[in-house]
């Protein structure tokens, strides 16, 4: 029986680390998996200039979202224009996420860190987006205020700033 394709797909383009990538990926998210591979053909290495043989295509999931990984060589680098958002209960899921995908890359600012394949990622604290659309424009005025000099947010400082303590 084939398998029930999702309508819409992320693929990341990477130089040839995408087998890597999903791996590492997968060992970060709990609800993870590697769903299959593609490698170059005779055709298809002769046309991309890839080593006949090697990953084409690694598709994977991470806690539902499907998505695919590219071995499409160095001719496009990722950017900020896009970025995947994780969404954390508390602190210690913003601190297992930013410990694991800061590994070998960056930490940027305002919750956002590049992982070491040039990914931009975002690791926030639910309760941040609770404060920002809080009816009370002090109070979310303040809380953006204490964000935008983070680089990992820390909830009980975002807290604090909300409403209107001072650490």
């Amino acid at each position: 029986m084939a398998k029930i394709m999702p309508r819409i797909t992320p693929c990341l383009w990477f130089d040839s680390q995408a087998e890597e990538a999903a791996k590492f990926y997968t060992s970060i998210f709990k609800n993870s998996r590697i769903e299959g591979m593609t490698h170059y053909d005779e055709e298809s290495s002769k046309a991309a200039g890839r080593p006949k043989g090697s990953v084409l295509t690694v598709d994977f999931q991470l806690e539902g979202q499907s998505f695919m990984a590219l071995n499409g060589g160095p001719v496009f680098k990722f950017t900020e224009a896009v970025s995947f958002v994780i969404n954390c209960e508390n602190q210690a899921e913003v601190d297992y996420f930013w410990e694991k995908l800061t590994a070998g890359g960056r930490e940027v600012e305002c919750g956002w860190l590049k992982d070491k394949f040039g990914l931009s990622w975002q690791v926030v604290p639910t309760v941040m987006i609770e404060m920002l659309k809080d009816q009370d424009a002090q109070k979310s005025q303040r809380a953006m205020a204490a964000m935008l000099k983070m680089k990992k947010l820390d909830i009980p400082a975002l807290e604090r700033a909300y409403q209107g303590k001072s650490a």
